[in-house]
């Protein structure tokens, strides 16, 4: 990054400066600091929904370097609040790429910061847990930034999905589809959208302010409840939702958020990680069949373990092999399953898109198992 960038001032929650300069758009922002391992992957990363109000601090050294294509973003437009980042290219080197990460941000007017000593930053909230964060590139008075920064709610108890949920319904893939799955969304990436209709569904996503009643009349085989943004405990009316979708005995699967979210649907709580997981490397156990799975993920709540303990109906499904916490649920009275990592993985591996399978699956078997009701009725 060239000494002509403007400098730039990432300030902490906990008092702690780093300088830098300015890579993106000129202005200043905030949100919770969180940081993802992933070494490739940046624009998946920067355009998926769930990191909605987040200032993303990239681990990997170059961010930039390969430029941007359009068929690659998770949603329409930048999700990230701020990007951190040790060393920003300007320039892409992949022949095929539509612009510069430069010029993305500076179009969607992204405040980013770089020639930040990384390590010690993630180091720092690794320590110090999850906290917020302000860059600026406008100002440079520490205790201005201060008061700005103390303006900025925690992510604890703030609901974020209706900044990102669909306005209104819209449907992908071929009428005629074997199935119709109805996606609940709080915020959802589009290659989940796409693993479904790859697979042979007609997928109708709604908004999240949608009632049963609204997705019912659609006449759909299975629901998808989605990834998203903030703390699913702030989204009481959702989980009453979630509830009802779950009584009509229609086979639901849940991703990231809305594992979270059929979890409180169950009367299981939640809980603020001390950082979350977010990156494309993470071991999970497959507690059904024995395997380990290597998985993207990209989430700072989860769902406790002491309230799956005490439940007669959940039962844990996947394991993270780091740090003992739950990544996968099921229910066992009815049709309904939920993983908190993300098996449509962009970026990241695909070794759980077999869950996408057992959700078709699932479909089928319900399917079949209603005609047969009706013949004997």
């Amino acid at each position: 990054m060239s000494s002509l960038y403007p400098p730039a001032i990432l300030l902490l929650e906990d008092g702690k400066v780093f300088y830098g300069r300015a890579c993106g758009a000129i202005g200043t922002t905030t949100g919770e600091l969180c940081f993802n391992t992933g070494m490739t992957g940046y624009q998946e990363i920067f355009t998926d929904p769930s990191y909605y109000g987040q200032l993303l601090v990239a681990t990997h050294v170059h961010i930039g370097n390969y430029g941007i294509e359009d068929h690659e973003n998770e949603s329409k437009g930048i999700k990230i609040a701020g990007l951190i980042c040790r060393t920003f290219n300007d320039v892409p080197s992949r022949k095929r790429a539509q612009s510069s990460l430069k010029k993305f941000f500076t179009d969607n007017g992204i405040v980013a910061i770089s020639e930040i000593d990384t390590r010690s930053l993630v180091r720092h909230l690794r320590s110090k847990g999850a906290m917020n964060g302000i860059i600026s590139s406008e100002i440079s008075d520490i205790n201005k930034l201060k008061e700005l920064l103390l303006k900025v709610p925690s992510m604890q108890g703030l609901e974020l999905s209706s900044k990102v949920t669909t306005d209104k319904p819209y449907e992908e893939g071929a009428p005629d589809a074997a199935f119709k799955v109805a996606l609940f969304d709080m915020g959802t990436k589009g290659n989940i959208v796409r693993c479904l209709t790859d697979r042979g569904c007609n997928v109708k996503v709604y908004p999240m302010a949608s009632s049963l009643n609204d997705m019912t009349k659609w006449k759909p085989d299975g629901f998808l409840i989605s990834n998203g943004p903030g703390d699913p405990g702030a989204m009481p009316e959702e989980v009453a939702t979630i509830e009802k979708i779950i009584d009509t005995g229609i086979p639901v699967f849940g991703i990231c958020l809305g594992h979270q979210l059929i979890a409180l649907a169950n009367g299981i709580q939640t809980y603020k990680m001390h950082n979350g997981h977010r990156g494309i490397n993470h071991p999970v156990k497959n507690l059904l069949t024995g395997k380990c799975e290597i998985t993207s993920q990209n989430h700072g709540f989860a769902v406790s373990e002491e309230g799956i303990k005490n439940s007669k109906n959940v039962e844990v499904t996947h394991l993270n092999l780091n740090d003992g916490t739950i990544e996968g649920i099921r229910m066992k009275n009815k049709p309904v399953f939920a993983v908190q990592y993300h098996p449509e993985a962009a970026p990241g591996p695909e070794d759980a898109r077999y869950l996408f399978d057992e959700f078709i699956t699932l479909m089928e078997k319900n399917k079949v198992g209603a005609k047969k009701e009706k013949i004997k009725s």
